[in-house]
């Protein structure tokens, strides 16, 4: 998915093969981009853009009546079942794929609008009726649009004259109305993306600092509580990753498969049903027109015409390449002047060492300036291409195939960019545009520009972004619903929405134990009644929001640490710096790794000393003290057995001495593993009586081997209570719920995001059984874990407060 696909990999894979052996080691001898790009252009052919346009051709991204026909089809059909949601999104599955000058277009316009008037979206559904009409709606079927017209503007009416009477009880209209007329309401707020200046986002409380070993970073400089902000930041830019897989919208009797793609507006990621098309395209679409214009002139209007092929070069060569399209040709010129200006004035100062990295949770950080530690630390912000362009890119330390992919991956798509038309009017070499004046360059002007041997530039910056992207890209992550759609219990997960650059996040270094938790938001406020509460001074509208607040009190002096992945509750530490090493070039030595290496070596100590002997976590995620594997004999804990002992595990107490093998506990997991998923597909297909019974076989199976602590005791657990909520059993399943939470408590801790929201669901199922007193004795804990991590604007603090109000009386 970051990576170009498959086909694409084998086909330079093999074209590195066959490079000649004094050009391979000349390549792999080039230190500067720019000189590894030229080297790379030089070498595409006419061949790589034929294989490109072969593996293109089965990615639909053009426009297409009859699949539009197909889609308004789909949405007929989960219309008359009442499923309005997803005939909302098949209808507009087809608005997109709808040519502009088709009746198509003017039919799932108006099906839409019916869809959203019965999810009482009444604005939405007057906008996509003036849009059926706009585009040529039949004349003998337009009576029905008026109807429905005036039904929402009935609603809306009623809508604002009861906020009115909250607001003035006093006051009454008695003067009837001669016609129906819009309300006059308070316009949904425009988008109002990146913003045009520096974002006051870093606490007061932090300071940048430098080292030569961990680079730029944030050091506390007076002490931060639990639960305070950091830092806020919006990404320089960001691409939504097809996720047709990940996020599906299951329903009774069929699956339907809408991705990331369908539910999110390609440009500032807010949700939405009733998204607006691209015009040129199938495959964009945006919350509203003002996000589809803005993307168009930023960067979509060069994507537009490569269409498939940028799917197929995966997700880290689309974002550098719109990374490189915004900034311009002016802002990369001042970018790679302030390097050679710091190179003349000062002595230059090597990258930092590769044992701690700068940012991400897949990303790494710290800045490639050559630049002098006591020279003050500028602070950049999400508009700032200058901090983006010094992140370093670690050219060097990129084995050379990867490198080669790299390359011959940018270099194609410079030759298809400048083969599809004229030159981005942000990189006019003529040096009358840059980012603030793009959107300002006539259509005469950019007619008169065209593609010179000047423009290699733009290409050496998208690979330079490419490179810096494998460790500096963050994953942007969102909580969806992936469960039956009318089910009486809600399915959500985590799952990975996009991928963004955010400079200013850029500036944390790694742990696998981090003081800090992150809360992606889109920032989206579609209620005209509800005050924005963002906490920014300046108007936000939409445009994903990255916020970091402290999860642990951090004292004065300590370091601001962000986890880019492997975390020490999820991972075994030789799997984690493996994993670190790997992608982010650097050997983790955060106070997490070094306390359990101590450990490994006191039990290493403790063996050859010929100790009872030490045991290790047999999965990911155990407790640190506990290895979660209890003896199906006395209930004791297992432990690993010594050298002199034998392989396995073994019972410590001297009345039993139980033995199990490696193999036999491998065999035990996953047959409780596989009882495990069954169960949950069972659910997701509506069936939790049969998957409950599947469950509880699995869970007198876990009995014998694991302990109530171990991670998968709780995955159980966590099923077991899902499948009686579903049949009504509301107590039964807080019972197994509350199981369910001390294996959380045990791996992520008693104070983690992860204990709070298990709690969450608690608080639902004892208020839904009308259990009055366990409801009230939990919500306390949720609200201090949900405040902690994700603020006093958290939704789920406004229904705890609701479900404590109603249970209080």
């Amino acid at each position: 998915m970051d990576l170009p696909c498959l086909q694409w990999q084998h086909h330079v894979a093999q074209k590195w093969t066959l490079l000649d052996p004094e050009l391979k080691q000349y390549f792999t001898s080039l230190l500067g981009v720019d000189d590894v790009f030229k080297c790379a252009l030089s070498h595409t052919t006419q061949e790589d853009l034929d294989f490109l346009q072969s593996i293109s051709e089965g990615c639909k991204r053009q426009k297409d009546a009859e699949e539009a026909a197909r889609c308004r089809e789909r949405g007929n059909s989960s219309f008359k079942s009442r499923k309005y949601t997803a005939a909302a999104l098949h209808y507009s599955q087809g608005v997109c794929f709808a040519p502009q000058s088709s009746e198509q277009l003017s039919l799932c316009y108006a099906n839409r609008s019916a869809a959203l008037y019965h999810l009482q979206r009444y604005q939405e559904c007057l906008d996509d009726i003036d849009r059926a009409l706009k585009h040529g709606y039949p004349p003998h079927l337009q009576h029905k649009l008026q109807d429905r017209s005036a039904q929402c503007l009935h609603h809306l009416s009623m809508c604002q004259k009861g906020k009115l009477d909250r607001h003035q009880p006093a006051t009454r209209n008695h003067k009837g109305l001669d016609r129906v007329e819009r309300p006059t309401v308070k316009p949904i707020k425009k988008c109002v993306y990146n913003g045009t200046g520096p974002i006051d986002c870093i606490s007061p409380q932090v300071a940048v600092g430098y080292s030569l070993e961990k680079g730029r970073h944030l050091v506390v400089t007076d002490r931060i509580a639990a639960g305070e902000v950091i830092l806020k930041d919006r990404p320089y830019s960001c691409i939504l990753i097809p996720g047709k897989e990940e996020a599906k919208g299951k329903e009774r009797g069929q699956d339907t498969l809408f991705g990331t793609e369908d539910r999110h507006c390609h440009r500032c990621l807010s949700e939405t049903v009733c998204p607006v098309p691209c015009e040129g395209c199938s495959y964009s679409c945006y919350c509203s027109n003002e996000c589809q214009q803005a993307a168009w002139e930023e960067h979509h209007r060069w994507e537009c015409p490569l269409g498939a092929d940028l799917v197929q070069m995966g997700v880290m060569s689309q974002l550098a390449l719109r990374v490189t399209l915004k900034a311009g040709f002016k802002n990369v010129q001042m970018a790679r002047g302030a390097i050679r200006d710091k190179d003349s004035a000062s002595k230059p100062i090597t990258e930092p060492r590769p044992t701690i990295l700068n940012n991400d949770s897949e990303s790494n950080n710290s800045f490639s300036l050559h630049t002098n530690a006591a020279e003050p630390c500028a602070l950049y912000y999400g508009d700032s291409y200058l901090s983006v362009y010094h992140l370093l890119h670690h050219l060097s330390r990129h084995s050379p195939s990867l490198r080669f992919l790299c390359a011959v991956t940018v270099a194609t798509l410079y030759l298809k960019l400048s083969r599809a038309g004229l030159p981005p009017a942000s990189w006019d070499l003529r040096g009358s545009s840059g980012v603030d004046s793009q959107s300002q360059s006539s259509d005469d002007e950019s007619e008169t520009a065209d593609w010179s041997p000047g423009h290699w530039l733009l290409g050496s910056v998208v690979l330079r972004h490419m490179l810096q992207l494998r460790c500096n890209a963050q994953a942007v992550t969102m909580f969806q619903d992936t469960g039956v759609t009318d089910s009486a219990v809600q399915s959500n997960r985590e799952i990975r929405i996009a991928t963004a650059i955010f400079p200013t996040l850029s500036l944390l270094n790694h742990s696998c134990c981090p003081n800090t938790s992150l809360v992606f938001s889109t920032g989206a406020n579609t209620d005209p009644s509800e005050p924005d509460q963002s906490d920014f001074d300046e108007d936000v509208a939409r445009g994903v929001v990255v916020t970091v607040r402290a999860a642990k009190d951090i004292t004065h002096g300590q370091e601001v640490l962000h986890c880019y992945g492997p975390h020490s509750s999820r991972m075994a530490i030789r799997k984690r710096q493996c994993l670190l090493q790997q992608q982010y070039y650097f050997l983790c030595e955060c106070e997490a790794c070094c306390l359990q290496l101590q450990e490994e070596e006191e039990e290493e100590e403790e063996e050859e000393e010929g100790t009872e002997g030490s045991w290790q976590v047999p999965v990911i995620g155990a407790s640190q003290n506990h290895s979660g594997l209890q003896c199906g004999k006395c209930n004791g804990p297992l432990k690993k057995c010594s050298k002199d002992t034998g392989t396995g595990f073994i019972c410590p107490q001297s009345s039993c001495g139980q033995r199990i093998s490696y193999t036999d506990v491998s065999r035990r997991l996953q047959e409780v593993s596989d009882h495990l998923q069954r169960a949950v597909e069972l659910m997701e297909r509506d069936k939790p009586d049969k998957a409950l019974l599947l469950l509880q076989r699995a869970m007198s199976q876990s009995g014998l081997i694991l302990s109530e602590i171990h991670p998968l005791q709780g995955e159980l657990a966590d099923a077991m209570a899902r499948a009686y909520a579903a049949m009504g059993d509301w107590n039964s399943a807080a019972s197994e719920l509350e199981r369910s939470a001390v294996a959380i408590g045990s791996q992520y801790g008693e104070d983690s995001i992860e204990l709070g929201r298990q709690l969450f669901k608690l608080a639902q199922l004892h208020f839904n059984g009308g259990a009055v007193g366990p409801a009230l004795c939990v919500i306390p804990k949720v609200r201090r874990l949900l405040s902690l991590h994700c603020g006093s604007d958290c939704p789920e603090l406004n229904e705890l407060q609701a479900m404590e109000d109603c249970l209080r009386g």
